[in-house]
């Protein structure tokens, strides 16, 4: 079986490197696959040879994964610096096109011809030296030089475009080839005579009213049939034990709803068109799908970007902590068994995740030793789940809040190089947390792009890079095992 899965691992570990970076590194494709699959050769070798019973030492399983990403970046890297690469074969063909001229086709405009001069004036020489304008159905490329600041740049100019034309398009500013941006005008889908029809019909309290209640009523039930173990000919002969189904759902609908509404507000302060949280109810496996925010109107820029994505998992993290701890504190401990897992309310093993047992130590200080696992109280189930959801949201991949960051920090074209280490990652570490591969398997599936800022090229200031990395701290302390070295020490 373990043979198996790391052939079909290898394979598809190539086929994504293949079609995600191939063409934006000259560093060979086969190198590459091969830095990302040498934590799995290890642990398969090792298996290979001492058999599954024997589990690798904590540091062949860490430092494996701390050092091939550094190593790929740097390939990665080292290869997007070679001469000659494939970002001049289009100048290539454009000069072989000289040679044999062919009819250009018709160019689509969305603005009057008339308008161009209007366009042009826009783009004042000090800010920004306007090369060409590229049409196409529904946009203007416009590419040139950058002469101040990205900030100074995008600002002076989209005060000149809706000087010029009113509230008819967007602005849009990109990272391009060779680090020169450009810039992109687009209709305005949100026009002044339709804000108040469409912000009539955006927030909408009755459904989200309505979808809270009934979540609230498939978390109860969850939290009786399947958290507190409750018979349902014990619920038809005394509907009052329903109540006790309670605490697991109050918890797990305040986590959820302190997330999305962490990432509403700060939509709202941005001035970012957003609906109300709505909830998802399911009537079986945890009671609900979770929550979720639509935003209507796009994101003005990279630290608005970081800002509304970042909220949400550290609002429900900070709600998540107290609820935690208290449900801990009032668990029961269980002999660790064939049972135990990352999964089994009923017999969870502390170990399995660093952060868990950091905070298990702490509210259950010396009653908590090894080969001891938790019966979790129905409030610590839901606190755990807040944990897991603040780490699948973290997970630094496409349009997930992680993904979003990611963005925000480095730019799209590192953001997707990052997502797809990601994603290897996390097929990696479901040899040592199966429980994961589920959410690897959908990762996999997942869009690497991200919706891009308005003004996508201005960086983040220091803080918030600092604020961005101890997110992914927090994304690992929630998903990798305890090492055993420190577990001795915690004598757990």
């Amino acid at each position: 079986m373990t043979f198996w899965f790391f052939i079909i691992l290898g394979i598809a570990t190539y086929l994504m490197v293949q079609r995600t970076v191939a063409r934006i590194t000259k560093t060979p494709v086969w190198l590459l696959w091969l830095v990302l699959m040498i934590p799995a050769t290890i642990w398969t070798t090792w298996t290979a040879i001492y058999g599954a019973k024997l589990p690798p030492p904590r540091a062949l399983v860490v430092w494996p994964l701390i050092l091939c990403p550094v190593l790929y970046w740097i390939l990665f890297q080292w290869g997007r610096q070679l001469p000659n690469g494939k970002q001049n074969q289009p100048q290539v063909q454009e000069s072989n096109s000289a040679t044999n001229p062919i009819p250009e086709p018709v160019q689509v405009r969305f603005i009057e011809p008339t308008e161009e001069a209007q366009l042009r004036n826009c783009f004042p020489w000090s800010a920004y030296y306007i090369h060409n304008i590229e049409y196409r159905p529904q946009a203007a490329i416009c590419r040139g030089q950058l002469r101040t600041t990205a900030e100074n740049a995008y600002q002076q100019i989209k005060a000149n475009v809706e000087a010029q034309f009113g509230d008819r398009f967007l602005l849009i500013f990109q990272e391009g080839i060779n680090d020169k941006p450009f810039f992109v005008i687009v209709p305005n889908p949100q026009a002044a005579k339709n804000n108040n029809r469409n912000s009539q019909k955006l927030t909408r309290p009755g459904l989200a009213l309505s979808l809270l209640v009934a979540t609230l009523m498939t978390t109860t039930w969850v939290g009786v049939v399947q958290i507190a173990g409750v018979k349902l000919t014990a619920i038809q002969a005394d509907p009052s034990v329903l109540l006790r189904g309670l605490p697991y759902a109050l918890a797990l609908i305040t986590i959820l709803g302190i997330h999305e509404l962490g990432h509403y507000l700060t939509a709202r302060s941005y001035k970012i068109r957003s609906t109300l949280p709505y909830f998802i109810p399911m009537p079986f496996f945890l009671g609900t799908f979770g929550a979720f925010i639509q935003m209507r109107s796009p994101v003005p820029n990279r630290k608005a970007l970081f800002d509304v994505s970042i909220a949400g998992p550290l609002a429900g993290f900070l709600a998540t902590l107290p609820l935690l701890y208290w449900g801990l504190a009032h668990s029961e401990l269980v002999p660790v068994n064939e049972k135990t897992g990352l999964l089994n309310p009923d017999a969870l093993n502390p170990r399995n995740s660093i952060l868990l047992a950091l905070i298990s130590k702490l509210a259950l200080g010396s009653q908590l030793a090894p080969k001891l696992a938790l019966d979790m109280h129905p409030v610590a189930v839901a606190g755990f789940l807040g944990l897991i959801v603040t780490a699948l949201n973290l997970m630094p991949v496409g349009q997930l809040d992680g993904g979003h960051i990611v963005h925000a920090m480095f730019g799209q074209k590192t953001a997707i190089v990052i997502g797809q280490i990601a994603r290897l990652l996390l097929l990696l570490l479901c040899l040592v947390q199966p429980e994961f591969f589920l959410w690897a398997i959908i990762l996999l599936f997942m869009p690497l792009i991200d919706e891009p800022a308005l003004n996508d090229v201005t960086e983040l200031d220091n803080k918030r890079d600092i604020g961005g990395l101890l997110a992914m701290v927090l994304l690992i302390l929630i998903v990798l095992p305890l090492p055993d070295a420190i577990a001795r020490l915690l004598q757990i």
